[in-house]
């Protein structure tokens, strides 16, 4: 197939477009700066909010994998709504316009979570009003929009804490604080959660894309993670320890976090960018989120080929 691909170019976009080329697809990306050179994809430079440019570099398209987003802790609602409920709109008018009769909408398990714990968790519907924070909201809303249009063969794939060799946020950012000694955990650092190493959200991608047509998949949404809940403590360490950086000895009680989150929230507002902790940040290192990948398995025929364990070793070899 001809597929266009949105955002492209960060961790799990170029995987994506790995994943695609590699299933011998037609790959045409549209992002806002390069990222590839090879006669193996071809490149649209625009940003998603500009309808006419994602009209031109859908034509053609038999499918659409729409990654491009505004990810960040703290920011204006009105940025958030005009890039992800916007350009969400904008490719949706593509995909009609141009006859693409598929669609895989890159989601987040955020556009579920109301703040409490999530164990073995399945795909709930995105609620935007109940959703925590911005970014998460406008997340819920577009998936929305793409899982109600029924003309389009659309399915939201939401891949939970997505990691491997190259990641400039999760991992670079626990690399900085604990190279730093800043690196702690919240209350025991016990809480489970569940991460995806970065090729197997790929893969997972690349099944939806193939199988969304299906009615057993067609206007659905599943959570991808490996499917391995390790805690908090651990993944932190191991991340370091991959890194070269000592591994976290000590942790802070949540409502200390908490509270050090919304300060730093509140000088984000000042002009901060992304900073490193906010109050959802401290409420996702302090509650358990790891879900039940039995309906995601079944029904996209995939299942993780690289393990945790193999992933922080790659994650060690590449550095």
């Amino acid at each position: 197939m001809r597929v266009l691909v949105t955002g492209g170019r960060g961790l799990l976009g170029s995987a994506v477009v790995r994943a695609l080329v590699a299933r011998s697809h037609e790959v045409v990306c549209l992002q806002r700066t390069p990222a590839y050179n090879g006669p193996e994809v071809r490149e649209v430079l625009a940003d998603v909010t500009d309808a006419d440019a994602v009209r031109a570099a859908a034509d053609g398209a038999d499918a659409i994998v729409h990654l491009a987003a505004l990810v960040s802790m703290t920011g204006r609602w009105a940025d958030f709504e005009r890039v992800n409920v916007g350009g969400t709109r904008a490719v949706m008018a593509a995909a009609r316009a141009s006859g693409a009769g598929r669609l895989v909408f890159v989601s987040s398990p955020s556009v579920a979570h109301a703040g409490r714990p999530l164990v073995g968790a399945g795909a709930d519907p995105a609620v935007s009003t109940t959703a925590r924070g911005d970014y998460a909201r406008s997340k819920a809303i577009a998936e929305r929009l793409v899982l109600d249009a029924g003309d389009i063969a659309a399915v939201a794939i939401r891949p939970h804490l997505v990691w491997g060799p190259g990641d400039t946020q999760f991992v670079a950012r626990i690399a900085d604080r604990a190279r730093r000694g800043r690196l702690v955990f919240v209350d025991d650092g016990a809480a489970l959660i569940d991460t995806t190493y970065v090729d197997n959200a790929a893969e997972a991608i690349g099944q939806a894309l193939d199988r969304c047509h299906r009615t057993d998949v067609r206007g659905r949404a599943f959570v991808v993670t490996n499917g391995e809940p390790r805690t908090v403590r651990e993944v932190l360490g191991r991340i370091a320890r991959a890194v070269g950086a000592p591994e976290p000895t000590w942790g802070v009680p949540y409502r200390v976090a908490a509270a050090a989150g919304g300060a730093v929230e509140w000088a984000a507002r000042a002009g901060q960018q992304d900073p490193v902790l906010t109050r959802f940040v401290a409420e996702q290192l302090a509650t358990a989120h790891w879900f039940d990948q039995r309906a995601t398995r079944a029904a996209l025929a995939w299942s993780p080929q690289v393990g945790l364990d193999e992933g922080f070793a790659r994650l060690a070899a590449s550095l």
